[in-house]
C-alpha cells in the first residue's frame, strides 16, 4: 500500500524566476485566498482565480515530497519549509467562503494520499502482548513526521467538512478507505485519533459508504481476533463503532446481532482485551440497552471466553458482567442468575486477591442480588458452598473479612435456606472425607495383596546359552 517517492535531496530545485522562502510565504499568509472570488473578473483583468491558482498549487505540489526526519541529508530547514506550506493550503481551505474549485479538489487529495498512505514501520514489539502495563503511553511509538502528518489530517477533515461528498466521491473511495483503516494499526497514538475523527466524519457524511465502513471494520476486528491478535487501533475503531451502533434503529437488524455474536463477543478472548475494555463494554452495554433480551447471549458468550489465568481480564470481566445486569431483561434473571453467580463464585474463590474481592464486592449491587433472589433455591447451594471454603481455606484475612460480610448479609436475606445448603454442604464433606477414605483402604489392600503375591511367588531363572 506504500507509494514510491522522490527522496528529498533528490526533488527538483525551485524555478529561479520564484524562489519559496519563508518570507514569502508569510507574505503570502496575509493574501486573500480562493474562495473569495473564485471567478469574478476585476476592473477587466483577468479572474483572482488565475493569480491565486498559480500561487497555491506549488505549493500543494511541494508538500507531495516526503520527509522521515530520521534521513541525516534532510535539511531541517527544508522540513519547517513544508510544513509552513502545509499551514499555507490549510488556512486556504478554512479561509474559502465558497466551495473549492474542482481543479483544486485532485492535486489537494493527491498530495494528502501521497503522505497518509506509506509503509509504516515494523511494530517495536515483536512478541504478542499478553501482560500489558496499565500505562497505555509505554507501549505508543511517536511518529518523527508528526509535524508534517497533523497538519495533512487537519487538510482531509477540512475537505470531508466543507465539500460536498458527492464531489468527493471521485477522490475518497473504497480503496481510499481500505488505506485509511490500515493506518489504524500506526503505533503513534495522535495519528489513530486524528483517524478516528476522520473515519467518523466520513461514516457520517458519505451515507453510500456506511455498508462499507462496517465491512472492513469487521473485517479488520476478524483478522486481530482469530489470526494475528496484534493491532494497536482497536480501541479507537471500538469507539467508531460505539457511535454507529448507538445511532442504530429499534428493533435491530439481524446483520447487527450477528456484528454482536460474531465479532464483538470473541474479542473478549485475546491477550490484548485491557488495552479496549473500555470501548468494547461500551458497544455490547449498547446493544443490551436497546434490546434488553440481547442479554442472554452476552453473558452466554462472556463466560464462554472466560480466562483462565489472567487475573487482569478477570477483574474486567467480573465487573462488565455487574453492569450487564443492570441492563439485562428481568425476565431473563431466573435463566441467568445460576451461571453468573457459578462463575462469581469460582472467582470469589480465587488464590488472587485482586479477583476474589472484586467478585464479593458484587453482591453490594442491589441489582445483582435481586438477580440472584429470583432463583435462590438454586443458587444458594453453590454460593453457601463457595463461601465456606473461602472461609476455611483463602488464605487473605482481607478476603476472609468481605466473605464473611456477605454471609451475614445471604443468611439474613433467607436464614432456613442458608442454613439447610450449609447442612447439605457439611454433609457433602463428609461424605467425600468417607469415600476418600474407603478409597485409600481398598488401595492399601490392594498394594498389601500385591507384596504377599510377590513373597509367594518363587523366584524365577532366565537361562542363557552360550
Amino acid at each position: 500500500m506504500g507509494f514510491q517517492r522522490d527522496s528529498p535531496k533528490n526533488s527538483p530545485k525551485a524555478s529561479p524566476k520564484k524562489k519559496t522562502s519563508l518570507q514569502h510565504l508569510f507574505d503570502l499568509d496575509s493574501k486573500p485566498y480562493i474562495g473569495s472570488n473564485l471567478s469574478s473578473p476585476t476592473n477587466g483583468r483577468q479572474s483572482s482565480f488565475g493569480t491565486e491558482y498559480e500561487e497555491i498549487l506549488p505549493a500543494i505540489s511541494d508538500c507531495n515530497f516526503i520527509f522521515t526526519f530520521t534521513d541525516p541529508l534532510e535539511s531541517p530547514s527544508q522540513q519547517e519549509l513544508k510544513r509552513l506550506k502545509l499551514i499555507q493550503v490549510l488556512y486556504l481551505i478554512k479561509s474559502s467562503k465558497k466551495p473549492l474549485h474542482e481543479h483544486l479538489l485532485s492535486p489537494l487529495m493527491s498530495m494528502v494520499s501521497a503522505n497518509l498512505f506509506r509503509p509504516l514501520p515494523p511494530p517495536s514489539n515483536t512478541s504478542i502482548i499478553s501482560d500489558l502495563p496499565d500505562d497505555e503511553e509505554l507501549l505508543s511509538t511517536f511518529a518523527p513526521i508528526w509535524p508534517h502528518l497533523q497538519i495533512v489530517y487537519d487538510i482531509l477533515l477540512r475537505l470531508v467538512l466543507s465539500v460536498d461528498p458527492k464531489t468527493l466521491r471521485d477522490y475518497i473511495d473504497r480503496h481510499f478507505i481500505l488505506n485509511l483503516l490500515f493506518l489504524f494499526q500506526s503505533e503513534d497514538p495522535r495519528e489513530r485519533e486524528s483517524l478516528k475523527n476522520v473515519c467518523h466524519r466520513i461514516y457520517s457524511r458519505f451515507t453510500f459508504y456506511r455498508s462499507l465502513i462496517r465491512k472492513a471494520m469487521n473485517d479488520v476486528f476478524l483478522h486481530y481476533v482469530f489470526e494475528t491478535e496484534r493491532h494497536c487501533g482497536i480501541g479507537e475503531l471500538l469507539e467508531i463503532c460505539g457511535s454507529i451502533i448507538n445511532g442504530f434503529a429499534v428493533p435491530l437488524k439481524e446483520e447487527h446481532k450477528l456484528f454482536l455474536m460474531r465479532v464483538l463477543l470473541p474479542l473478549h478472548k485475546t491477550k490484548g482485551l485491557q488495552v479496549y475494555h473500555r470501548q468494547l463494554a461500551y458497544c455490547v452495554s449498547q446493544f443490551v440497552q436497546k434490546e434488553p433480551a440481547l442479554g442472554g447471549v452476552v453473558v452466554r458468550g462472556i463466560l464462554r471466553y472466560w480466562p483462565v489465568t489472567n487475573c487482569q481480564k478477570e477483574v474486567l470481566l467480573i465487573g462488565e458482567l455487574e453492569e450487564l445486569v443492570e441492563n439485562i431483561d428481568p425476565d431473563q434473571y431466573r435463566k441467568l442468575a445460576l451461571p453468573i453467580c457459578t462463575q462469581i463464585t469460582r472467582c470469589l474463590s480465587s488464590s488472587n486477591s485482586q479477583v476474589a474481592e472484586r467478585a464479593l464486592y458484587v453482591w453490594n449491587d442491589e441489582q445483582f442480588v435481586k438477580m440472584a433472589s429470583t432463583a435462590m433455591e438454586d443458587v444458594f447451594p453453590v454460593v453457601v458452598e463457595g463461601m465456606e471454603k473461602n472461609l476455611k481455606l483463602h488464605w487473605s484475612k482481607s478476603v476472609k473479612q468481605l466473605t464473611e460480610n456477605v454471609k451475614a448479609m445471604l443468611e439474613e436475606m433467607a436464614p432456613t435456606l442458608y442454613h439447610r445448603c450449609l447442612q447439605e454442604t457439611e454433609h457433602r464433606e463428609s461424605e467425600a472425607c468417607q469415600e476418600e477414605m474407603k478409597r485409600k483402604q481398598k488401595w492399601d489392600r490392594i498394594e498389601m495383596a500385591a507384596k504377599q503375591n510377590q513373597l509367594l511367588q518363587p523366584p524365577k531363572y532366565i537361562c542363557a546359552s552360550h
